[in-house]
């Protein structure tokens, strides 16, 4: 992997071997990019709390507070914090996906839906997860 920008795509050999140049890297979870932005932990991380959401709404009925806020702590907002102090998003763009998931997540509670983001998480004891 090359780091940066003015880098100059230098090749790399071991015994005699080329190595292989990539954009990104995952290691233990963590993906680290060429450019060192999070963008695409982000969106790793947004992708697997929501299917975790969908398994969650496929697979439960009652979508009582007492029934979906246990759900959602213990199954998907772990994916939500996993590394979050490697990776940190400080782009806009990237803490509005996160938080979307957390969006969604609040509209599951029964009458939930027509009522503000903040409300709902003060109504649910949730904080938003930049904090």
């Amino acid at each position: 992997m090359h780091m940066g920008y003015n880098n100059k795509l230098a090749e790399y050999h071991m015994n005699d071997v080329k190595l292989e140049c990539v954009s990104h890297e995952n290691d233990l979870g963590v993906i680290i990019s060429e450019h060192l932005k999070c963008e695409k932990q982000c969106s790793e991380a947004a992708r697997k709390a929501k299917r975790m959401l969908g398994m969650i709404k496929r697979n439960f009925i009652d979508r009582s507070k007492e029934t979906i806020i246990p759900l959602y702590k213990s199954l998907v907002r772990p994916h939500l914090e996993y590394c979050c102090q490697v990776r940190s998003p400080y782009y806009k763009k990237d803490i509005k996906f996160i938080e979307g998931v957390q969006r969604r997540a609040t509209k599951l509670v029964a009458g939930m839906q027509e009522v503000n983001y903040n409300d709902r998480l003060k109504m649910l004891g949730l904080q938003r997860l930049k904090e």
